[in-house]
């Protein structure tokens, strides 16, 4: 079975969910905060590793008979899962703009965290090492993007954020 399946879902989440929960949420989901120096290179690496992640996916096979199939496909089935349920809960913020809902009170990037996790899947699924070092780079430069988003969220909200910084972790 080709991996690229794996894509499928992910794009009709991105794409097709978060637009008939709310357009405006889509529009939204495509901007990136202002980068400054680090976060810049931060910005292209993550770009890029997620254009190669995608197209190597197809490319790679799910290996079916191997004894990582199942670990892979339940890491990989969470991820999407907790994708659907933060992208659901991103498309509704609070007045103020500021998203609290859900998932956004236990993690401030739950999507961060369903993007990691079904790539992760994808790499016990095809149990390739490429795969494995292209998720590295792309995680490590998620961390800078979430940097500048937050330095973004702060200056924009304000206390509000900090305050919310204060009470819900980055990750989990």
């Amino acid at each position: 079975m080709n991996a690229v399946l794996t894509v499928i879902p992910i794009i009709l989440i991105r794409y097709g969910l978060l637009s008939i929960v709310n357009k405006e949420a889509l529009k939204r989901a495509g901007l990136f905060a202002p980068v400054i120096g680090r976060e810049k290179v931060a910005y292209w690496v993550y770009q890029i590793s997620t254009t190669f992640i995608l197209l190597y996916l197809l490319l790679l096979k799910i290996r079916e008979n191997s004894e990582w199939f199942y670990i892979g496909l339940i890491i990989y089935s969470l991820g999407i899962i907790l994708y659907v349920v933060s992208i659901i809960n991103y498309a509704n913020p609070k007045m103020s703009g500021i998203n609290l809902n859900g998932l956004y009170r236990v993690s401030r990037n739950p999507m961060y965290i369903a993007y990691f996790l079904s790539f992760l899947g994808c790499v016990f699924l095809t149990q390739s090492r490429i795969l494995l070092v292209l998720l590295i780079c792309f995680q490590i430069s998620a961390h800078w993007i979430i940097l500048s988003e937050e330095r973004w969220c702060i200056k924009k909200f304000g206390e509000e954020y900090l305050k919310y910084m204060n009470r819900v972790r980055r990750y989990i």
